[in-house]
């Protein structure tokens, strides 16, 4: 292998990989941060795996979807606001078209029985891709006593009915004081820094681009043109429709969502069940089941099943007349307010991944939020597996073969590795052929 830095990457050719990109990200953000690196780092070498990590690390500290801030920031980085604008948008473009293609198919066919046996089998699946999801943050975030009390705490807060955003509060609160108490100075030097590597045409040498240099009335002009974008589209929509409007409400309701979604978009689905089945009666539970599903199967951040809640809404409403005119509408909107903070964060915000190298006072309350977001997913947990094994209700009959599913589900994610997509298309199968005996 070569060891001389790659050429310049034209525009045209970085616009072909992103849009590849957003094509083929399946597998959630993990899946997805590892075929970035892969690409990017180790085939392309367009940024060093220093400067790749520390992006991650900086996207990881913000709310929202991770892998799509990383993409941003890594295009902004090589082709300045324009490069940003472009990955962030392919990485979820193919998605959100794949998404409103699989709602309309769901809204028109998901009550004819072949649909509902379908349907049948995907929601075991969807309640053992929670657990697993709580599993895999158990293992990675609670390795000391405190977070495991704060973790049991944070369930029973979100069963008692505290807010989602009161728990995060606390929870970053009690991190703070952790923090101070179990403070240890961070590593000069990570081991990989000193290992010999390819030269990559971002590396760690590569002074910084002038656009990418921190300057502060920069900054505070990049975060007020957002601020004013989000203002001004939430306005005229409640200056055309009326500000009690549905879709007016969904704008306000999802940039909340999204500047919550700390741990990624299984942390912030209950937030989200809680307010559009119970609150607000967007969509039913098992509706959002259905949704979550769905957008297991499609490229792109999982937080895409929130156009999901929005195409169905709209769609039951028939909003502006017509129910796919509605459902279309309603779908982009939730991911205009939803994603639109992301790329604020990531073009205003970006200089400062190249003027600060590490922020370990923020380690105590991320490691608080963890804990306090795995309470809530385990209570998600429970409401999906009480709606997929008792649908009939609190009295009724078990559904047992749905139980043995949500286990066997279980069992091929953590112990087999089987891939999600994998894993939902047995649910499928079981689903027909339950429907069949």
């Amino acid at each position: 292998m070569s060891t001389a830095a790659p050429t310049p990457v034209p525009f045209a050719s970085a616009l072909k990989f992103w849009l590849w990109l957003g094509c083929v990200s399946f597998g959630g953000p993990a899946g997805q941060i590892a075929l970035m690196h892969q690409e990017l780092v180790v085939r392309r070498r367009w940024i060093s795996e220093q400067r790749y990590l520390h992006a991650l690390h900086y996207c990881m500290l913000l709310p929202g979807p991770e892998a799509q801030q990383l993409a941003t920031y890594i295009g902004w980085l090589m082709h300045r606001t324009l490069g940003g604008l472009a990955a962030g948008t392919l990485f979820v473009l193919p998605s959100l078209i794949l998404l409103i293609g699989l709602s309309w198919a769901y809204t028109a066919w998901g009550q004819l029985p072949w649909g509902q046996a379908m349907l049948w089998g995907l929601k075991p699946a969807v309640t053992a891709l929670v657990l697993q999801a709580v599993h895999r943050m158990v293992t990675r975030t609670l390795n000391a006593p405190w977070l495991w009390g704060l973790a049991a705490l944070s369930l029973l807060a979100s069963l008692a009915g505290v807010g989602f955003p009161w728990l995060l509060t606390v929870a970053a609160l009690v991190g703070v004081g952790m923090g101070r108490r179990r403070a240890t100075p961070m590593p000069a030097a990570m081991p990989d820094a000193l290992r010999p590597h390819a030269a990559a045409w971002i590396d760690d040498d590569t002074p910084t681009p002038a656009h990418a240099r921190y300057n502060g009335w920069r900054m505070l002009g990049v975060a007020g043109l957002g601020l004013s974008l989000w203002a001004l589209s939430l306005g005229l929509l409640a200056l055309v429709l009326g500000p009690s409007h549905t879709l007016v409400r969904m704008g306000g309701f999802f940039t909340e969502a999204a500047l919550l979604t700390f741990g990624g978009a299984y942390a912030v689905l209950p937030y989200v069940t809680q307010a559009a089945v119970a609150q607000y009666g967007w969509v039913s539970a098992n509706q959002m089941m259905d949704g979550l599903a769905l957008g297991e199967t499609t490229p792109g951040p999982l937080i895409m099943v929130l156009a999901f809640v929005g195409f169905v809404s709209g769609h039951n409403q028939a909003l502006l007349g017509q129910p796919w005119l509605g459902g279309l509408v309603s779908a982009c909107v939730v991911t205009w307010f939803t994603f639109l903070p992301s790329f604020v964060f990531i073009l205003a915000g970006g200089p400062l991944v190249e003027s600060s190298r590490r922020l370990p006072s923020l380690k105590g309350p991320l490691q608080g939020i963890g804990a306090a977001v795995i309470g809530v997913m385990l209570q998600l947990a429970g409401q999906f597996a009480w709606h997929t094994a008792w649908p009939a209700g609190q009295w009724s009959r078990p559904d047992v073969l749905a139980l043995l599913l949500i286990g066997l589900a279980f069992w091929l994610l953590t112990v087999r590795r089987w891939t999600v997509v994998r894993v939902l298309a047995v649910s499928l199968v079981a689903g027909l052929l339950h429907a069949l005996t």
